[in-house]
């Protein structure tokens, strides 16, 4: 059974009897949850935060101490919605043509606005340097919603233009390699592809003049390796603006290096 505290604070009972203390606060006509809580002591206190903050327009994002109580994805919810009209459950805040998502007091990543409906909706989470969301059940990195595959490395196959590795604004990332085992390289003024494998050491297949060629060398590699018995799984390069015929004409026609046959199991 539930009970009214403190202002907006409602004890209730845990399955295992325990008690906890809800917080919540209405502002704008909208009623927010504020968190639950061991003591109505702390529930009280992140209540009479919040009002704080939806009332004192000084306070910003910067103004978050870690003294404070009220949950910090909260703190940036409530400041976001006194500020911009729009309560958005995970720490955004909008700016005039993107948004920032809010990890840590001292740590925000940069959107472009049209992105703002899937965060808004999907939140964010880091381990290391990792990040991702939960989609549908599994883990999909931020950086695959850019095309950027999970073994890519920054510098060698994307970039941020601006150096910051936080600004996951559309027109900041550029994409080098999009394939797997493919590197983008200049030679003589041009760009062209080398196509590389890996089998307890790097073996080079061939330089190629198109990305999409490189990436099917890599599958042709990798193909002739399984073949000879090499007992690895080896991911495929899916070319999508290719047709089947069109694929498979440049699978014949490719060269690979005769390093690659030579390949034997251990």
């Amino acid at each position: 059974m539930k009970s009214r505290k403190s202002t907006g604070v409602y004890c209730t009972t845990l399955k295992d009897g325990t008690p906890s203390y809800r917080a919540s606060i209405t502002y704008g006509g909208k009623h927010i949850s504020l968190g639950s809580f061991e003591s109505e002591k702390k529930a009280a206190k992140v209540f009479r935060e919040a009002s704080r903050i939806l009332k004192d327009c000084s306070i910003s994002l910067s103004s978050y101490k870690e003294t404070m109580l009220i949950p910090f994805d909260k703190y940036v919810c409530l400041i976001n919605y006194r500020d911009k009209g729009m309560y958005i459950p995970n720490p955004i805040y909008l700016e005039k043509s993107y948004f920032t998502y809010h990890l840590e007091p001292d740590y925000a990543l940069k959107f472009d606005i049209e992105d703002l409906f899937y965060y808004s909706s999907h939140k964010i989470m880091k381990r290391g340097s990792h990040l991702f969301v939960a989609d549908y059940g599994s883990q999909l990195s931020v950086l695959q919603r850019y095309g950027i595959q999970s073994y890519a490395v920054e510098g060698r196959d994307y970039q941020f233009v601006n150096d910051d590795p936080t600004d996951f604004r559309y027109e900041n990332i550029i994409i080098l390699n999009r394939y797997r085992g493919v590197r983008q390289f200049a030679e003589k003024g041009f760009i062209r592809y080398k196509a590389v494998i890996h089998v307890r050491s790097n073996y080079v297949i061939g330089k190629y003049n198109s990305e999409a060629e490189a990436a099917i060398a890599y599958n042709k590699a990798a193909d002739i390796l399984t073949r000879n018995g090499i007992k690895k799984n080896f991911q495929p390069n899916f070319v999508e603006d290719l047709s089947p015929s069109q694929y498979a004409d440049i699978y014949m026609k490719l060269k690979i290096s005769p390093r690659i046959e030579r390949v034997k199991p251990r």
